[in-house]
């Protein structure tokens, strides 16, 4: 997929309270682990002038194009790398960084990737059942719904959706793969509608579903595990961490090590509770309403 300059108009989350607490410097090195369409990266790099450095990471390769063109449109001095954030040390050796001043990690999936059907990412747009950031790496959601069990695949749903009607989501994911075989996004969504009662939920009925399949699709849980267990030594003495996440999976995770790493003195915690979008960045972005922030700083 070729992508073009419009592509580059989302506006990234919690923009301003990102730069409140990752503080960027002239001259800092700032590690941006999930650099995504570049939008969180340029405002950084506008604030590192002169001599700053930003270190961009993202498993996707071909949204690494997006950063490109938006860094490419800044005078500050970048790297783009396509790896999993869970490689960090291996990003910095080849750039030579022993530590860095900032990092920042949002996670989720991207609003590009979102917005390209052909990702499979997104229920209300017709694509296959693909779901994964690095398109070079085996194992589709398809080829998941085909190899998992209609036990093994409730507990995927219940475990990374927490999705209250697993059992029957999967039973009828299962039945329709045996009769016909669920090749695309909307035929997904659509046995889902099916089978779960809408109520007065606002939320789309196939959003945990979805959202537990790209979880496991792309390991994203075990690469924010790996991650959060190392980051600290590569951050120099005062250097920020910056963590946005879109799951309370991933927010507990990020909660528990920051107390973990408070405790031992090796993180102090700037976000006594998770930093929100306000309402009107959640009126202009329904993406972000479920977005926390959390910040800590090493000793």
């Amino acid at each position: 997929m070729e992508y073009t300059t419009t592509d580059l108009a989302h506006i990234p989350v919690l923009a301003e309270e990102v730069l409140d607490y990752l503080q960027p410097q002239p001259g800092h090195v700032v590690l941006d682990c999930t650099v995504g369409n570049g939008g969180h990266a340029v405002k950084i790099l506008e604030k590192m002038k002169p001599g700053g450095f930003l270190i961009g990471i993202d498993k996707d390769e071909e949204i690494l194009q997006v950063a490109r063109q938006t860094l490419s449109q800044t005078t500050g001095n970048f790297k783009l790398y396509h790896a999993d954030y869970a490689e960090v040390e291996n990003v910095l050796n080849l750039t030579g960084v022993e530590k860095v001043n900032g990092v920042l990690l949002d996670l989720g999936a991207s609003s590009v990737q979102f917005d390209q059907a052909e990702r499979g990412f997104s229920f209300a747009k017709e694509g296959p059942l693909d779901m994964r950031m690095d398109r070079s790496a085996p194992g589709t959601a398809r080829d998941m719904i085909q190899r998992l069990s209609e036990r093994e695949l409730e507990e995927v749903l219940k475990k990374y959706g927490e999705e209250r009607w697993s059992k029957r989501i999967a039973r009828a994911i299962q039945r329709e793969e045996k009769q016909a075989g669920i090749t695309s996004t909307r035929q997904l969504a659509s046995i889902i509608e099916r089978v779960v009662p809408r109520g007065k939920s606002k939320i789309h009925p196939a959003t945990r579903v979805f959202q537990a399949l790209r979880i496991v699709v792309n390991r994203e849980l075990d690469s924010l595990e790996i991650f959060l267990e190392k980051i600290h030594n590569y951050m120099r003495t005062g250097a920020r961490i910056v963590i946005i996440s879109f799951h309370s999976l991933e927010d507990r995770m990020v909660k528990q090590k920051f107390r973990e790493s408070a405790n031992l003195q090796i993180f102090k915690i700037l976000t006594k509770k998770p930093v929100t979008p306000g309402e009107a960045e959640r009126e202009s972005n329904v993406r972000c309403r479920s977005a926390k922030l959390r910040a800590a700083e090493r000793i």
